[in-house]
C-alpha cells in the first residue's frame, strides 16, 4: 500500500511517464518501438541509426542515452515524458530520479539472444565475437535479475515484461497487456500491425 501511494506522488510531481523500452541486445526492443509508434506514442530518437539488414524496420535510438552512465547532465531525459525511449536494461540504474516511467522488459530466450547478436557480429566483423559465450550469458542472466530488482525497489519505476516469442505468435495478446499498461488509450489494431513474424529468423 505504501510503495502504491508513493508511486502515486512521485506520478504527480513529474508529469507523464517516460515510457522505457528496454531489454537485452536482440531481445525485441526495435520491434516494440514500432509497435508503440504505431499505437500512437510519440517516439524519442534522433535517427541517427538508421536501418539495415539486422533491423529493417529501424532501431529507434536517440544516441545519447548510450552515455547514461557517464553524464552527470541526465536532464534531457525529460524531453522523453510522454515518449517511449530505448533505453540497454544496463543502464536503466542511470536514469534520473526526476521523472516517472514506465518500463516495457523484452525478454527473450538466451540462445536466441545469442544466435541474432553472433550473426550480427559476423557480419560487422567485429572483434567481440571473441567473447566468451558462456560467461556473457551469465552476465546477461544477472542483469535480468538486477533490472527486475530495481524496477521494484524504485517508486517512481513500474516494470512489466513483454516475451518476444509470444508477441510475433500472438500480437494481439500482447498490444493489449502494453495498452493496459500505458493505460489504455493506444490503437492495438495498429500495434498489432506492427509487427513482423518474418523478422523471427533465429529461433531456440
Amino acid at each position: 500500500m505504501f510503495e502504491s501511494i508513493k508511486s502515486k506522488l512521485f506520478a504527480r510531481n513529474n508529469g507523464e511517464p517516460v515510457v522505457i523500452v528496454s531489454g537485452l541486445p536482440r531481445s525485441g526492443t526495435s520491434m516494440m518501438m514500432k509497435m508503440l509508434e504505431a499505437g500512437g506514442v510519440p517516439i524519442m530518437t534522433d535517427s541517427k541509426r538508421e536501418a539495415d539488414i539486422d533491423n529493417p524496420k529501424g532501431y529507434f535510438e536517440y544516441e545519447r542515452v548510450k552515455d547514461l552512465e557517464k553524464e552527470s547532465d541526465k536532464s534531457y531525459v525529460r524531453e522523453g515524458r510522454g515518449k517511449a525511449l530505448k533505453v540497454i536494461s544496463f543502464l536503466i540504474k542511470d536514469l534520473p530520479d526526476d521523472n516517472d516511467y514506465r518500463v516495457i522488459f523484452m525478454r527473450r530466450n538466451l540462445d536466441e539472444v545469442m544466435a541474432s547478436q553472433n550473426k550480427m557480429i559476423d557480419r560487422l566483423k567485429s572483434s567481440d565475437s571473441d567473447a566468451d559465450e558462456e560467461a556473457l550469458k551469465e552476465a546477461y542472466r544477472n542483469d535480468i535479475v538486477r533490472t527486475r530488482l530495481l524496477c521494484k525497489k524504485r517508486p517512481n519505476f513500474e516494470l512489466v515484461e513483454i516475451h518476444y516469442r509470444n508477441t510475433v505468435e500472438d500480437p494481439v495478446g500482447t498490444a493489449s497487456k502494453v495498452n493496459a499498461f500505458l493505460g489504455g488509450h493506444l490503437d492495438e489494431d495498429a500495434m498489432r500491425a506492427a509487427v513482423d513474424g518474418s523478422l523471427y529468423r533465429n529461433r531456440a
